[in-house]
């Protein structure tokens, strides 16, 4: 009998839980975990965690350092269950700012080292902005890994490479949602998803090109997008696929397969080559503004949520 998917999957691809939730980490064994503001908001809300996050807000010299509490607390708890990373994401408020990103990110290293959590274990997760980019370059100069998210064109992902940082996450399924608004009648199942060519054609450039950036798709929106893209470095996948893939038998074929880099890396993109790439992709362009909007929608819930605490 052939082994479910889940556990095929896990032998050609680091598979990573796009969660804060203990219990899912505990039951499905991920490599690593990925957390965001959304799912930051999630965890918070769990009863259980109601009197903590009250201690955290009254002992808080402001929101902005409840919040980074907030998720350190999270995601220390996650990295205690887990033998990989856990990515951590610095304000989606400081998406234009390279200097504001730098000191958030060195905050949160500095946190995680009070938790006993070293900066070896930690992505700080920065959104590919130009300014994000460059904040993530002088990071990774410093020892402090990096997770690139919201990263929805190819021109990120080439600047993202440029700039050394340690791993990408391109977002599948919101690109798929942009094009499935465009063109509703058309069939873009399996291979014919933009969001898994995207994937496709940034990891063979990667490996084509020699560098050593993790690529990890994420925000899948069905099973079939992740099946597509088995042997990807890395997924990450939610609670409900995880379920999904771990009840379902079958054969799994790889496909994506490192290949030797045949040719050097292009020249690396400067602002104004990036800037008028952007703006020539308007599903990247959207999808990016869109997903700043959304993160800081769920941080201002947070935020709400704590300031209330702090009240109490």
């Amino acid at each position: 009998m052939a082994d479910d998917l889940l556990s095929q999957l896990k032998s050609m691809t680091t598979v990573v839980a796009d969660t804060g939730d203990l219990e899912t980490i505990r039951r499905f064994q991920p490599t690593d975990a990925t957390t965001n503001p959304s799912l930051i908001l999630q965890a918070a809300q769990h009863e259980s965690r109601r009197a903590r996050l009250a201690e955290i807000a009254r002992h808080a010299t402001d929101i902005d350092d409840a919040l980074d509490a907030v998720a350190v607390e999270i995601g220390g708890e996650v990295s205690a269950l887990i033998p990989g990373y856990v990515s951590t994401e610095v304000s989606a408020r400081l998406s234009f700012d390279t200097d504001a990103t730098l000191a958030r990110a060195r905050s949160l290293i500095e946190r995680y080292g009070r938790h006993g959590v070293g900066p070896e274990r930690i992505l700080i997760k920065v959104a590919s902005t130009w300014e994000g980019i460059r904040a993530a370059r002088i990071l990774e100069r410093e020892g402090i890994h990096t997770n690139l998210t919201l990263l929805f064109s190819f021109a990120q992902a080439r600047a993202c490479a440029d700039a050394g940082v340690t791993l990408v996450s391109p977002f599948v399924g919101r690109i798929l949602d942009w094009h499935k608004a465009q063109e509703p009648d058309v069939d873009f199942s399996g291979d014919r998803d933009p969001g898994v060519q995207s994937v496709k054609r940034i990891y063979e450039h990667f490996k084509g090109h020699g560098y050593d950036t993790i690529v990890m798709g994420a925000s899948f929106r069905n099973a079939g997008e992740i099946i597509a893209l088995a042997g990807c470095d890395r997924l990450t996948i939610s609670p409900k696929l995880l379920e999904e893939l771990a009840g379902t038998t079958g054969n799994l074929e790889r496909r994506l397969v490192p290949l030797d880099a045949e040719t050097h890396a292009p020249e690396p993109q400067d602002e104004a080559e990036f800037r008028w790439e952007m703006n020539e992709d308007a599903m990247a362009t959207e999808k990016l503004a869109e997903g700043i909007r959304k993160f800081m929608a769920d941080q201002r819930k947070l935020e709400a949520l704590l300031g209330e605490l702090r009240k109490g």
